[in-house]
């Protein structure tokens, strides 16, 4: 199982970001790239980013394990 590596406000900023581009496919342009914002959506609500754990990065604060 993989740990949690994306902290507090990471979370949320890729929560707002990643809804706010997946908009794009309902409002606005309506363009079908609006579906990259999944990627920053569900690595913000799953609290696991990939690529962080490749570069062995994490925002997660460290004192709350």
């Amino acid at each position: 199982m993989f740990s949690f590596n994306v902290g507090g406000w990471d979370r949320a900023a890729r929560i707002v970001i990643g809804l706010g581009i997946l908009s794009l496919v309902f409002w606005g342009p309506r363009t079908a790239w609006g579906w990259i914002g999944l990627v920053p959506l569900l690595t913000g609500l799953f609290r696991y980013c990939p690529a962080y754990a490749i570069c062995k990065i994490s925002t997660r604060c460290h004192c709350c394990k």
